[in-house]
């Protein structure tokens, strides 16, 4: 994630959900920046704090369905209730704040392990943990320089990994497993993190990995399907 002011509003004890949700408002609002942009997952909104402030002239409202999200440039993000693919959305994008609602505490781990948020509590702030980045242990077979070649060329790309390079990493795995065997599924997707990877694709390649050692086969075009990376 870049230098964008972040948060979530978590539940807490003796709270509600109303109340969850004005944390995030009001966090929100006192940041800098340009207008406020609200994502729910439906047009209606059982929240009265949400309601009057999508009411808002200047607040642009979006549903998830029809909506694409990513493209925040100059404008404040309040994300409501997000499931794992729109979390993806608000992962390494710009804005001039992101404040997210959780839902569901086991879908925003990661993204809290990594984006490193304000949390909001009822009655206090938990503040972004400080101190350099883990240090991961460096990947056998040549990993490391595949990850970030794979990295480097789906940034390039406005969406992110191409089915190309899907199906490089397919035919890899099946034409080389000697080369993945050696490491864990929660080792590359660290490595992805690490290389700034947008969420959708950490969650293709950590997949691609998980059926492979599920012994799982794929479909590979025919211009690929004999490919090993060098």
């Amino acid at each position: 994630m870049s230098n964008v002011p972040t948060a979530i509003s978590r539940l807490g004890e003796d709270d509600s959900r109303e109340s969850q949700n004005l944390r995030a408002v009001k966090w929100l609002l006192a940041q800098d920046g340009g207008p406020v942009v609200v994502v729910t997952p439906r047009r209606a909104v059982e929240s009265e704090c949400l309601a009057r402030l999508t009411s808002q002239p200047r607040v642009r409202h979006h549903a998830w369905r029809g909506h694409s999200g990513g493209f925040y440039d100059g404008q404040r993000v309040l994300y409501a209730w997000p499931d794992r693919q729109r979390l993806n959305e608000i992962w390494n994008v710009d804005a001039d704040a992101i404040a997210v609602i959780e839902w569901n505490a086991e879908v925003t781990a990661e993204w809290i392990e990594d984006v490193n948020p304000v949390q909001l509590y009822p009655g206090r702030t938990v503040e972004p943990t400080l101190g350099h980045p883990a240090v991961l242990d460096p990947l056998p077979n040549g990993l490391d320089a595949i990850l970030e070649h794979v990295a480097a060329t789906a940034a390039g790309y406005s969406s992110g990994l191409k089915w190309n390079e899907e199906d490089q990493l397919k035919a890899d795995m099946m034409n080389r497993p000697d080369r993945w065997a050696g490491v864990t599924v929660a080792q590359v997707r660290a490595k992805c993190r690490q290389l700034g990877m947008r969420g959708n694709d950490v969650d293709i390649i950590a997949d691609l990995m998980q059926r492979r050692k599920d012994g799982r086969r794929f479909n590979v075009r025919s211009s690929y399907r004999t490919f090993e990376f060098n």
